[in-house]
């Protein structure tokens, strides 16, 4: 059964009026990540009020990165929607929570807490020191683990994906990047706008051109043209 939504609130963008549905007001979404957290890490030190400072502009960055998903639970028809009980829909709202606390100065530990109970709460690595664009989408992320690499605008990522350093240079992407399921980009890797990374595929150390599709693992992976966009396929279609 579809969660029934409380709260919701209208705002304009380009193309007209849409409405920001989310399960829970944002003084409710206070109440309740500060319960996790406090449940969770039981150490007697005070999240509330960092969590509670931040949940507003957490929620609109939510707001901003759903907006551009048009996909089932995302962004049908002008409707904007946000669940709490929706796995990858929070696996994205504790992660921006925590860089929002973070991009303002905030305490460091109800950051590192907020890390870590995207961990425990849905098997996702990704620290609140990361820069994720504006517009990304976690599919099922279970398993990945997403290091701080350079991301461009419009980034997905499916379960079991690693992006990672050697050496201590992580990889950049550009604009409009799909990694599936299993994937692993490590090193000084470059990635041009328009790039999708077939299941499994392994690169390291080595540039990949725009407008291309990846397969396979390093040195014997493949690199096929690819005439589709992802902007369009992922995030507009």
């Amino acid at each position: 059964m579809a969660p029934v939504f409380v709260s919701s609130s209208t705002v304009e963008d380009m193309s007209g009026t849409t409405s920001f549905h989310v399960s829970l007001t944002p003084a409710q979404f206070g109440d309740y990540v500060t319960h996790l957290l406090d449940t969770h890490f039981s150490d007697g030190q005070p999240v509330a009020q960092q969590v509670t400072s931040h949940v507003d502009a957490a929620l609109e960055r939510t707001r901003v990165a759903f907006s551009n998903i048009h996909r089932k639970y995302y962004n049908d028809n002008g409707r904007v929607d946000f669940s709490h009980l929706n796995s990858d829909h929070m696996s994205a709202f504790l992660y921006l929570l925590g860089n929002t606390i973070h991009r303002g100065g905030g305490d460091s530990s109800v950051a590192t807490k907020l890390f870590y109970l995207n961990k425990v709460m849905n098997g996702l690595d990704l620290y609140f020191s990361v820069s994720l664009p504006e517009t990304f989408l976690l599919v099922h992320p279970v398993g990945s683990v997403i290091g701080n690499a350079h991301y461009g605008d419009y980034l997905t990522i499916y379960q079991g994906c690693t992006v990672g350093a050697d050496k201590g240079v992580y990889p950049t992407f550009g604009e409009g990047t799909v990694l599936y399921s299993g994937v692993s980009v490590l090193g000084n890797t470059t990635v041009g706008d328009n790039a999708v990374f077939a299941a499994n595929a392994f690169v390291i150390n080595t540039d990949v051109p725009a407008n291309s599709i990846v397969t396979g693992q390093y040195p014997n992976h493949e690199v096929k043209p690819s005439s589709r966009s992802v902007i369009d396929r992922m995030f507009r279609a």
